[in-house]
């Protein structure tokens, strides 16, 4: 019988894998990797800004956690694919980043809004 997890209890082990999936490292390697098995360079040339240190680290997390294998591939090289369970992330998080990037401009027009009440706020207050 399965039992009734719920993040918002302290002690619900839901929560490392909800911080894990909602990582933006993880979002950007699962997207990335639905379509089809990469190399490790081929992973890191794909996104911008990540270290060798922090996907080498990521992978091994997603690897422990289910959701990506290791594999060699008939030359020899390692190429890392999503298990099904790592494929059912796939939807939620192409979801989630097709919000980010539709809705960037109303975000960043958000924060200048924002920004801008703050320092009248700040400059009023003198």
């Amino acid at each position: 019988m399965p039992r009734d997890w719920t993040v918002f209890s302290e002690r619900c082990p839901s929560r490392a894998s909800l911080a894990r999936i909602a990582n933006k490292w993880t979002a950007m390697i699962v997207v990335l990797l639905h379509e089809h098995p990469l190399r490790f360079g081929e992973l890191h040339g794909s996104v911008e800004g990540i270290t060798k240190k922090v996907l080498v680290d990521t992978l091994r997390a997603l690897e422990r956690d289910g959701m990506l294998e290791r594999a060699a591939d008939e030359d020899g090289h390692v190429r890392y694919r999503l298990t099904p369970l790592g494929r059912t992330l796939h939807e939620p998080l192409q979801a989630l980043r097709i919000w980010a990037e539709s809705h960037v401009d109303d975000v960043l027009a958000a924060q200048d809004s924002y920004d801008e009440a703050a320092d009248e706020r700040v400059l009023g207050g003198r």
